[in-house]
C-alpha cells in the first residue's frame, strides 16, 4: 500500500513552520536552503516578522524566484504597522556570516540530507554554535518510513547523501543539544497508513530545538570570529511599505480621514435633508435591519455600525457650529464650499470615533498638524474641522470606486494560493 498524503507532504512541512510562527511570533526568521523561496513567500504575510531571510547555495534558482518576494499591490494600499525587510543570500550553510547571528528562528527543511556527514558537523557548528538562534526547526526524511514506498529503491532523491532512521536522527539531535546548550522535541509530518504509524513513524521527521536559558548572543557578536564575517552574497533585499515611513504614514492618515469624513458628512446631510438611502444605512426600525445592526456579520456591517456611532457624536457638534462654520463667507469672498452644500466635520469627532485615525495620529494636535500642510485636505480657518463640499457628486463616486476604498472593506493580508509542485 503506497502512502498518500493530503495535503501534499511539502505543504505539510511548510504548514508546520507557519503554525510555529503563529504561536511563537518570532521577529527574525531565516530559512536555510530556501531554494525557490516558497516558504518565504508564505511567511511574509505574518506581521510579527520584521526581518525575513533566505539562504541557498544555488544562485540560479534564487535569481529566478526571488522577485516573487516583492510587495503586492495590497501591501501599498494597506501598509504594515511594523517594518518588514526581506534579504536573500547566496551561500553555503557550512560557512559563517555575522548577518545571521541572533535570529529568533532558523528553519532547515529537508536540507541536511543533501550535505555530507562532514558538512553536517559544520552545519551544526554554524547554526547552533555561531548563529545561536532562539529556536531551530530541522526536518529530514525518515528512513524507517521508506519501505512503505514499494516502488522506490535507494534514497528518495538522487542528491541525498544519507537518510537517517529515527534513532540516528535522535542521536545527532541530542549531541547537538549537549554541545551547544539546546533542548529538542521530536515530531514529524506525513502520517503512515493505519496500522503502520507506531512502527515506522512520520514520513518527514522533525526536531524542534529551543535554546536553554538566556544565552549571551552578545558574546558571539563581540568575539573575533564574528568580526567582518560576510561570506554570503546578498542577491535581493526589499523593505516593505510600512507606517514607519513618514510619507506612507501621512498618505494613509489622509486617506483614512477623507474616507471617514466623507461617510460621516454624507450621513449628516442625509439625515438633515431626509434623503437617507436605506440600502446604505442599517434599518434600525425594521426587524431584519435591527438584527443585522446588532449582530454584524461582515467588515462592511461593522463599519456601518461604527459610522452610526460616530454620526451620533458628530450631529450635535455640526449643528451647533452651523451658523459659524457650515455656511459663511469671510471678508475676502465666499469660501470654497457653496451655500447649503458644505459640511464641517470636526477633527475631534474623527479622532475620537475612528480608532485607526486615533492610532495613526497619536493626538488631536498631531492630527491637525499632519493635515494642515496637505493639499488634499480643506480645513476650516481655525484648523479644527474638515470642510466637505457635497455638490461635486462625482468626487464622492470617484473615491468610493477607488482602490483604497475597496481595500478598506477587504480583510488585511490575503494570502495568494501557491502553485505547488508535488514532491516528498
Amino acid at each position: 500500500m503506497e502512502p498518500m498524503f493530503s495535503p501534499a507532504l511539502h505543504r505539510q512541512r511548510h504548514e508546520f513552520v507557519i503554525d510555529f510562527v503563529k504561536t511563537n511570533k518570532p521577529k527574525k526568521v531565516v530559512d536555510l536552503g530556501c531554494s525557490e523561496c516558497s516558504l518565504l513567500k508564505q511567511l511574509r504575510f505574518h506581521h510579527d516578522i520584521e526581518l525575513l531571510a533566505g539562504v541557498d547555495i544555488d544562485s540560479a534558482v534564487l535569481e529566478k524566484k526571488m522577485r516573487g518576494l516583492a510587495p503586492l499591490s495590497t501591501d501599498y494600499l494597506q501598509p504594515r504597522d511594523d517594518q518588514l525587510r526581506i534579504d536573500v543570500y547566496q551561500g553555503s550553510v557550512t560557512q559563517k556570516d555575522a548577518r545571521l547571528i541572533g535570529f529568533d528562528l532558523v528553519t532547515s527543511i529537508e536540507l541536511i540530507e543533501h550535505l555530507t556527514l562532514a558538512d553536517v558537523k559544520l552545519f551544526s557548528e554554524v547554526v547552533f554554535g555561531y548563529m545561536t538562534p532562539v529556536a531551530v526547526i530541522v526536518s529530514t526524511p525518515n528512513a524507517d518510513f521508506n519501505p512503505l514506498f514499494r516502488r522506490m529503491s535507494g534514497f528518495r532523491h538522487s542528491d541525498h547523501k544519507f537518510e537517517w532512521s529515527r534513532e540516528e536522527f535522535k542521536s545527532w539531535a541530542l549531541k547537538v543539544c549537549l554541545d551547544y546548550g539546546y533542548e529538542v522535541e521530536f515530531t514529524g509530518v506525513g502520517q503512515a497508513p493505519p496500522g503502520y504509524q507506531e512502527n515506522v513513524g512520520f514520513c518527514s521527521q522533525i526536531g524542534v530545538f529551543h535554546r536553554l536559558g538566556v544565552r549571551a548572543v552578545r558574546d558571539v557578536l563581540c568575539s573575533n570570529d564574528a568580526e567582518d564575517v560576510s561570506c554570503y552574497t546578498l542577491l535581493y533585499s526589499k523593505i516593505y511599505p510600512s507606517l514607519h515611513d513618514d510619507n506612507i504614514l501621512r498618505r494613509v492618515l489622509v486617506s483614512e480621514v477623507l474616507y471617514w469624513a466623507e461617510k460621516l458628512g454624507r450621513r449628516w446631510v442625509e439625515e438633515k435633508t431626509g434623503e437617507k438611502d436605506d440600502a446604505d444605512t442599517p434599518d434600525q426600525a425594521g426587524g431584519e435591519g435591527k438584527a443585522r445592526y446588532r449582530a454584524p456579520q461582515s467588515p462592511l456591517q461593522l463599519e456601518e455600525e461604527q459610522t452610526a456611532a460616530c454620526g451620533a457624536a458628530m450631529k450635535s457638534l455640526v449643528e451647533h457650529r452651523e451658523v459659524g462654520e457650515l455656511f459663511w463667507a469671510d471678508g475676502g469672498g465666499q469660501e470654497s464650499c457653496k451655500l447649503g452644500r458644505c459640511v464641517s466635520v470636526p477633527l475631534s469627532v474623527l479622532w475620537g470615533c475612528c480608532p485607526k485615525i486615533c492610532a495613526l495620529s497619536g493626538s488631536l494636535g498631531n492630527l491637525r498638524q499632519l493635515l494642515m500642510d496637505n493639499g488634499k485636505v480643506n480645513l476650516s480657518q481655525d484648523g479644527s474641522a474638515l470642510l466637505l463640499n457635497f455638490h461635486e457628486q462625482e468626487d464622492h463616486d470617484d473615491f468610493e470606486d477607488s482602490e483604497y476604498a475597496e481595500a478598506m472593506r477587504c480583510p488585511h493580508s490575503v494570502e495568494p494560493e501557491e502553485d505547488w509542485d508535488a514532491n516528498v
